[in-house]
C-alpha cells in the first residue's frame, strides 16, 4: 500500500516537472517568435505640439493701407513702376519707404494708395549703395502708418509676406506668404549710378515669400504685420526657385533718418583704383604679380587718388588687398562692403601682400 502511494506521487511529481518544461518552452517559443508582443513598459513623455494654419488675414489689415504703388515718368511718359509704403508722419508730412533702383532717374514720381487716391510725391533724398529712397506727400492723404517690426528678432522658418505690384497696375496689393529662409545674406548686386556700374554685396534677409518684378520697395512683414525689412532682389533662372531678398528695416530707417535730415549719407574711401585678382589675370602686367603671390582671390591696386587715404596709409600700386580687419576679401565687392560698415575716421586694417611677403596697413578713413 505505501508502495503504491509512492508510485502514484513521482508519477505526479514527474507530471508536474514536464508540464512545468513544457509552459517554459512555450512561453520562449512566444518570445522568441513575437518579441513585440510581451516586453517591458516603458513610460515615455514627449511634447505635444498643436499645428494650425488660421491664415495671415490679420496680420495682412496691419499694413495693407500702409502700402502705396510708386509709378515715375522721365519727360512726361510713363518710365518704371514699384512699390513703397508709409513709414512715419511728422509734421504735417508723411513719409514713404521705397528702393533707390525704382525712382532712379525719375522726373516724376506718383503714389497711388488703396483708395485709388493718386499724389504726386516729393523725392526727399536716395541712396545708390543701400539702395533706399525716401518720398513725402502731405499726411492728409495718409490711410495708414506701417508699423516697424524688428529683422534681428526674425527668427529661420518664422512666416512672412510680402504686398506689392508685381508686373503692372493690374495686381496691385498682391500678398505673397513665406518664411525667413536665411539671414545676413551677402547678395552681390550690381548698381547704377549714371552711367556707372557697380558690384557690391548687401546684407539681406532671405525668404521664399514670391517677389517680382514691381515688388521692389515693398514691405516684407512678419506674422504680426509689422515690417521688418523692404524687398529688393530677386535671383532668377531656371534652376533657382524661391530665392527673394529684403533689405533689413533697421538698415533701411538709419540711412532714411539721414536723408529726411537733410544730410546725403557720407561713406568713407580709400581713394584707390582696384582689379580683382580673377580679371587681373588676363592682364599680362599683373599675371607675374598674380602668379609670384600664389593667390587665387583679392584685390589689386592699380592707381590712387590725389592725397588719398591709402596712400597716405603707405600703399603702394601693385600690392594685393587679400583682408579687411581680418575677413578675407575675394574681389572689390567685398571690400566696399567691408569698408562701408565704417564711419568717416575709423582707423580700417589692411592685409596686403607685397612683393611676395604679407603685412598689415591701417589706413584712417576720410570722407571723399
Amino acid at each position: 500500500m505505501v508502495e503504491k502511494k509512492k508510485n502514484t506521487f513521482l508519477r505526479n511529481g514527474i507530471i508536474l516537472i514536464v508540464t512545468f518544461l513544457l509552459g517554459m518552452l512555450f512561453l520562449y517559443g512566444i518570445f522568441y517568435l513575437f518579441p513585440n508582443v510581451i516586453g517591458e513598459t516603458i513610460t515615455k513623455v514627449e511634447r505635444d505640439v498643436t499645428v494650425t494654419d488660421e491664415g495671415i488675414a490679420d496680420a495682412v489689415d496691419k499694413v495693407y493701407d500702409a502700402v502705396v504703388v510708386v509709378n515715375t515718368y522721365v519727360n512726361g511718359e510713363a518710365y518704371s513702376s514699384g512699390t513703397g509704403f508709409v513709414y512715419k508722419t511728422e509734421d504735417k508730412t508723411a513719409y514713404l519707404l521705397t528702393n533707390n533702383h525704382v525712382i532712379e532717374n525719375a522726373d516724376d514720381v506718383y503714389v497711388t494708395f488703396t483708395d485709388g487716391t493718386i499724389v504726386e510725391a516729393n523725392i526727399v533724398g536716395a541712396d545708390v549703395y543701400s539702395d533706399v529712397a525716401v518720398l513725402s506727400v502731405d499726411e492728409d492723404y495718409i490711410i495708414s502708418i506701417a508699423e516697424i517690426g524688428s529683422s534681428e528678432d526674425a527668427r529661420l522658418g518664422d512666416t512672412v509676406f510680402a504686398i506689392g505690384a508685381p508686373l503692372d497696375s493690374a495686381y496691385s496689393w498682391s500678398v505673397t506668404r513665406g518664411i525667413v529662409s536665411g539671414k545676413d545674406r551677402l547678395v552681390q548686386v550690381e548698381l547704377t549710378s549714371g552711367n556707372t556700374k557697380t558690384p557690391m554685396i548687401v546684407n539681406t534677409i532671405q525668404t521664399d515669400a514670391a517677389i517680382n518684378s514691381g515688388n521692389s520697395g515693398g514691405p516684407l512683414a512678419n506674422s504680426n504685420g509689422e515690417v521688418i525689412g523692404i524687398t529688393s532682389i530677386k535671383l532668377a533662372s531656371s534652376s533657382i526657385e524661391g530665392m527673394g531678398f529684403a533689405i533689413p528695416i533697421e538698415t533701411a530707417i538709419e540711412y532714411a533718418e539721414q536723408l529726411i535730415s537733410g544730410n546725403e549719407v557720407e561713406r568713407p574711401y580709400l581713394g584707390i583704383y582696384m582689379l580683382d585678382v580673377t580679371s587681373a589675370y588676363y592682364y599680362r602686367e599683373y599675371y607675374d604679380i598674380i602668379r609670384e603671390a600664389n593667390v587665387t582671390s583679392g584685390v589689386i591696386v592699380t592707381d590712387f587718388e590725389d592725397n588719398s587715404p591709402a596712400a597716405a596709409a603707405g600703399l603702394e600700386i601693385r600690392d594685393i588687398i587679400t583682408k579687411v580687419d581680418g575677413h578675407d576679401i575675394s574681389s572689390s565687392a567685398y571690400l566696399r562692403y567691408y569698408l562701408y560698415k565704417h564711419n568717416v575716421g575709423d582707423e580700417m586694417t589692411l592685409t596686403i601682400l607685397r612683393n611676395g611677403r604679407e603685412r598689415d596697413i591701417n589706413v584712417m578713413l576720410t570722407a571723399s
